[in-house]
């Protein structure tokens, strides 16, 4: 009986390390890359406006980490994604980078003290989804939740949803309007136009 009350407790512990082991890698990944995130942009010095150029490249490093933008290109292109070449697919993910890399930025160098909570992880096999809170100083709050897939032994974001809306799907719908409107061709040629906004003075 002791013999098996053992067994038992030492399967119940296993399950507890277990469960506790993937909250540290899937949350833990995504709170120590949100942290950083953080402290750069309420660095005092890298807010100055000289420093925009050096706090923008420590930002896209910082996301770059955690942000499978292959990933998250080929979803938000949805049925479109097949119908291109591997040139085609390389030239969109790098426009996409910086589309995403810059829409970040300009939500996150907004910050004001907000506080982030994490509320329930989510395992399933290679995919999991964090769900968190961030708390304004007036005490009004909204959902952003953080979906990842498993790359390599790594957990990386493939999809971020802000209030219930998903951010790949409203790319995709955007990105497939234009593309039956008007051509994927139009598509990549409004994209340059953004990137090229982006990098100008």
């Amino acid at each position: 009986m002791k013999h098996n009350l053992s067994i038992g407790m030492m399967v119940i512990f296993a399950v507890v390390f277990a469960a506790a082991s993937a909250w540290a890698s899937v949350t833990g990944d995504v709170k120590q890359t949100v942290d950083q995130v953080v402290s750069i942009v309420s660095d005092a010095n890298l807010k100055k406006p000289q420093n925009e150029a050096k706090r923008r490249a420590v930002l896209k490093s910082t996301i770059g980490r955690i942000f499978d933008y292959g990933e998250m290109a080929k979803r938000s292109l949805g049925v479109h994604w097949k119908k291109r070449s591997s040139a085609e697919q390389k030239e969109f993910v790098g426009l996409f980078a910086t589309l995403l890399e810059n829409s970040y930025a300009n939500k996150i160098e907004s910050y004001q003290d907000e506080k982030i909570l994490y509320d329930k992880e989510i395992v399933d096999g290679d995919y999991a989804e964090v769900k968190s809170r961030v708390v304004t100083a007036k005490r009004d709050e909204y959902t952003l939740d953080y979906r990842l897939l498993k790359d390599g032994g790594r957990w990386m974001v493939y999809d971020v949803v802000i209030e219930g809306v998903s951010l790949v799907s409203n790319y995709r719908n955007q990105f497939n309007k234009i593309i039956l409107n008007q051509g994927y061709a139009e598509l990549v040629k409004k994209l340059k136009t953004k990137k090229e906004e982006i990098a100008a003075p």
